[in-house]
């Protein structure tokens, strides 16, 4: 069984939704037998990297008081730590996510997708780290297990796996999804946004019977 799923790395949706999603995956009786797909997707591919805070960012970008923004935030570190992750407000500075999505394509290639992914997910949201820094975007490369200067060479060509990146959110197009994250199951069903691990839990059974019974 294959499940796709379309994050964008300074969604902290995405960050949350990922979460209850591997409670429902760890606890799947047929987990060895799921290949789990990140993809990716840009909320704000226009962005420019700086030190504006992504409070003030969003807040402006949704027409929201920051009082406003400062409660959603704090709705989603709740949820967060609910499923067991570290998730910390006011800190992080709003950027471009490209170059970051482009370093877990090139992940990808030498199988540590899954492990870029998470540490930067964990410093944009745990550790509140810039991650659109060059220097730091290397450093988490090196820690995730690739070569060091290899992830330089890519970030520092923006052909590398830009396409990759591209083809990812023309499919997310194509299949109807605009926002994040998205979760789909053997082509089949979709589940969107933060949802309970129970309701992973079903979608994973539901589409693994389906699939069985195929």
């Amino acid at each position: 069984m294959r499940v796709e799923i379309w994050t964008d790395i300074a969604c902290p949706w995405c960050y949350v939704g990922r979460g209850g999603f591997d409670q429902a995956l760890a606890a799947f009786p047929h987990r060895d037998q799921v290949e789990v797909v990140h993809r990716s997707f840009e909320l704000n591919p226009q962005a420019e990297n700086g030190n504006v805070p992504i409070i003030d960012a969003v807040a402006a970008q949704y027409g929201r008081t920051r009082e406003q923004q400062i409660a959603r935030e704090e709705q989603a570190a709740a949820m967060g730590r609910a499923v067991g992750l570290d998730f910390r407000i006011g800190g992080r500075v709003f950027g471009n996510t490209f170059d970051v999505h482009r370093l877990i394509h090139f992940a990808g290639t030498q199988g540590r997708h899954a492990e870029m992914l998470d540490l930067a997910f964990r410093t944009n949201f745990a550790d509140e780290r810039s991650i659109y820094d060059r220097e730091t975007q290397v450093a988490l490369a090196s820690e995730a297990g690739l070569d060091g200067t290899k992830a330089r060479e890519v970030l520092e060509n923006p052909d590398a796996f830009a396409e990759e990146v591209r083809a990812d959110e023309r499919l997310a197009g194509e299949l109807g999804v605009s926002g994040v994250p998205f979760f789909v199951l053997n082509r089949q069903y979709g589940v969107n946004g933060v949802q309970s691990a129970e309701v992973f839990t079903k979608a994973l059974e539901q589409a693994w019977a389906e699939g069985q019974a195929a």
